[in-house]
């Protein structure tokens, strides 16, 4: 089936109006997303083929059935020049062209191969999604002034205070790594020692690696350098490459007053203080006086994340740190322990916590 006939009585008009509009990219963007799809579904279901350009022509009026393709390896599909999950560029081809990312996203009670199911297919009718709030990626910030921890004698501490999980794209490489030194170094070298304030991610091997991680991981280099304050419960980061790190991390939007999903550019030789306990504690008496759910909701202020050499955000390519090539995900410790005990002390919630929440 030619793209226009799938176009039905609309014509090329949907695919001008409908078309991927974001950043720099070319008209025809949403033409070969489409010419993709139908290749396809005319190689593997014709039926669905025929199901989603009636979908289209009711623009959802209609119940309909799910419209599959097969899960590839890491989950996406390329286009053109660009990966993406499947879901969400036909979502913004068909529906929002200005749809940001997956967390915008949820899937209607119906949807048997939504994509969080995990199956083998993954639905890409675009009525089988709704649009919630979720916020779009404001610009990246970069800050004009380092911040530099105070001045004090560095010790070996035995306390673990943070655990550190190195990503790849969306997949997880190699355990997690228990911080214990209030000063950590993550690199990119491969220094064999058993530096417990030494995190070289050039010895984690993954067997999936792409020639574009490979280059993100030469340039990582001299990396980031985390300074905890125990005293004030506060966590600096030093960009030591000569490439910048990016960061989001929920509690720093918080006292900068920035949008919560803000990421921050930390160009080499910059610091900036990317965590506060006081925030944190403030926030969490707060939400204890009003329910359990907003009480567990500061559980995402505990995690940073911060990719290194590549960014993401509305102004890049790569609209969620799952498509940067090389980045660090941080659990710290000390906050998820004062929501815990908070937590305890309350009433569970009206709907209470699953699988399938």
């Amino acid at each position: 089936m030619k793209f226009e006939n799938l176009l039905g009585h609309h014509g090329t008009a949907v695919a001008r109006r409908l078309g991927w509009k974001q950043g720099d990219e070319e008209e025809n963007w949403s033409k070969k997303a489409i010419d993709s799809l139908m290749k396809k579904l005319q190689k593997q279901n014709k039926d669905s083929m025929l199901m989603l350009e009636q979908v289209l022509k009711t623009e959802g009026r209609t119940p309909s059935e799910c419209v599959t393709i097969p899960r590839s390896l890491d989950g996406r599909l390329q286009i053109s020049h660009r990966k993406a999950l499947p879901h969400v560029i036909y979502c913004r081809v068909y529906r929002w062209p200005d749809l940001q990312s997956h967390h915008e996203l949820k899937a209607i009670k119906t949807c048997r191969y939504c994509f969080e199911s995990g199956q083998r297919d993954i639905c890409i009718n675009p009525y089988h999604y709704d649009r919630v709030e979720a916020g779009v990626l404001p610009p990246v910030l970069v800050p004009r002034h380092s911040e530099l921890p105070p001045v004090s004698v560095p010790y070996p501490s035995t306390e673990i205070w943070a655990t550190v999980i190195y990503y790849e794209l969306n997949n997880r490489v190699g355990q997690q790594i228990p911080v214990s030194h209030h000063e950590v170094v993550i690199d990119g070298f491969t220094d064999p020692t058993t530096n417990s304030s030494k995190i070289s991610l050039g010895l984690f091997s993954n067997v999936n690696r792409n020639s574009t991680i490979e280059n993100t991981r030469r340039h990582i280099g001299k990396g980031v350098k985390l300074t905890y304050v125990p005293n004030q419960g506060t966590l600096f980061a030093q960009c030591l490459s000569e490439s910048a790190i990016f960061v989001q991390s929920r509690n720093c939007n918080r006292f900068n007053n920035f949008h919560p999903t803000t990421v921050c550019k930390i160009t080499s030789g910059c610091s900036m203080k990317i965590f506060d306990a006081e925030v944190f504690r403030t926030l969490l008496g707060q939400a204890a006086n009003q329910s359990f759910d907003a009480s567990y909701e500061l559980t995402n202020m505990s995690l940073i994340r911060m990719s290194f050499v590549k960014g993401w955000g509305s102004e890049y390519q790569r609209q969620d740190v799952t498509s940067t090539p090389c980045w660090i995900e941080i659990h710290l410790h000390a906050p998820l322990r004062w929501l815990d005990q908070v937590l305890s002390n309350m009433a569970p919630p009206p709907k209470p916590i699953s699988s399938m929440s």
